[in-house]
């Protein structure tokens, strides 16, 4: 395994995943402004936010939900489902229909129970049949341009929420905080790039740590959805085994898994603990005690730190961070890190379902 090897990684790479994850800091600082010029409803006495969207579209909307959490005044929910919850009525309930494609059929089902309980509803999109029916339906449209993977428009699907909660007054004025991420994420990222070698590029250094193991990621307050992000990207890009795991909750089931089987645990495992300057102090003690108690087990763990000064800059350099590990993961297994046959395939098995 040579991650060293550019002239290989583009072989492998038909699709210039590379060049999508290099541009994410670029993406996600267009999308904010996108998000704030975009025609917005003034709305008012909204009560309750469920944003709807699965996949790519859905872990944007997963950090949005989690970053808001400690800033938003009212609650705010990710549907992954077909529907929407029973809650989801009347207008003080704002529906945003999220879907990269505009094709989503869970997505879909749910802009349709949005309408008939008269919920307000936003759809965000690149097009598709959700552009056409939230047009038929007068229903305010925000589009964007992302020919790529929707997993590689995560800086869309969260930058767009971001500057749309913004602007609605449901979180603060988060120009600053942007500002601050955006550095952050260039900084770290002069260390990342595939031009720099492995004895300087932790990025690639964790990924060969990672090679033939089974990887588990854990986080808390902020990071379980950096962690999340982290076990989709090393599913979908690096075609490889993963979970991710949350504290506190680990410390009450999880931790009393470390025992069997032990020769799979020793050796065929690595555990990643996310931290952060802006994690709770119960839980980066939770963190570095967890830790230790699987190394102590026999088994291999190591933790990845954020940068920045702010939360949006802790969350957003660790995605970065990941985005890179999971494609130089890729490039061990020689595996292209775009297609995504296993999704596609089963997607075509549903239609012939129907």
């Amino acid at each position: 395994m040579n991650l060293d090897d550019l002239k290989r990684f583009k072989e492998l790479d038909t699709l210039n995943m590379l060049g999508e994850i290099d541009n994410l800091p670029s993406q996600l600082g267009y999308a904010y402004q996108l998000g704030m010029r975009l025609e917005l409803p003034d709305w008012k006495a909204i009560e309750q936010v469920v944003i709807a969207g699965m996949g790519g579209s859905a872990i944007g909307a997963d950090l949005l939900a989690s970053y808001g959490a400690s800033l938003s005044r009212i609650p705010v929910s990710v549907h992954r489902d077909y529907g929407l919850p029973l809650f989801a009525r009347g207008m003080d309930t704002l529906v945003v229909c999220s879907s990269h494609s505009g094709n989503t059929e869970e997505t879909l089902d749910a802009f349709e129970t949005a309408l008939k309980a008269e919920c307000r509803i936003i759809v965000v999109c690149t097009g598709g049949e959700l552009a056409k029916r939230a047009k038929a339906n007068n229903i305010p449209i925000w589009t964007f341009d992302h020919a790529g993977q929707p997993r590689a428009a995560v800086g869309f699907s969260f930058g767009l929420l971001l500057a749309m909660f913004q602007r609605l007054g449901i979180i603060p004025d988060q120009n600053n905080e942007m500002e601050d991420a955006l550095a952050a994420m260039n900084r770290i990222q002069q260390h990342l790039r595939a031009d720099v070698p492995t004895a300087k590029n932790p990025a690639k250094r964790y990924a060969g740590q990672l090679m033939g193991r089974w990887v588990t990621i854990m986080g808390a307050g902020l990071l379980t959805t950096v962690a999340r992000r982290w076990k989709g990207q090393l599913n979908e890009v690096a075609k490889a085994g993963a979970n991710f795991e949350f504290l506190p909750e680990a410390d009450h089931n999880t931790l009393a898994g470390t025992m069997n089987p032990e020769e799979v645990l020793n050796a065929h495992t690595m555990t990643l603990f996310l931290r952060a300057p802006s994690d709770h102090p119960r839980n980066r003690l939770r963190s570095d005690l967890t830790r230790k108690a699987f190394m102590l087990e026999g088994m291999n763990t190591d933790h990845v730190d954020a940068r920045g000064n702010t939360p949006l800059a802790h969350m957003w350099t660790l995605i970065l961070f990941g985005d890179y590990m999971a494609y130089y993961l890729a490039m061990g297994y020689g595996v292209d890190p775009t297609p995504i046959k296993a999704l596609v395939d089963f997607k075509e098995a549903m239609a012939e379902a129907k």
